[in-house]
């Protein structure tokens, strides 16, 4: 199954609850950090939830 890299750009802070475990579900729970996760609809729709605190490395 194809992968994805995501790298958390943006902090959580004075984030929303929800917004704050959807990072830690992704992986990501520092700036900078990178996860390699695996390209599901699930996994798209946690990141578009984030889209403002992360970005994709590559597809």
């Amino acid at each position: 199954m194809a992968t994805i890299k995501v790298k958390q750009t943006g902090s959580p802070i004075r984030r929303t609850k929800d917004q704050r475990a959807t990072l830690v579900g992704l992986g990501l729970n520092k700036m900078h950090r990178v996860a390699e996760l695996q390209d599901t609809p699930e996994v798209r729709g946690m990141i578009r939830k984030v889209q403002h605190m992360v970005e994709v490395v590559e597809g």
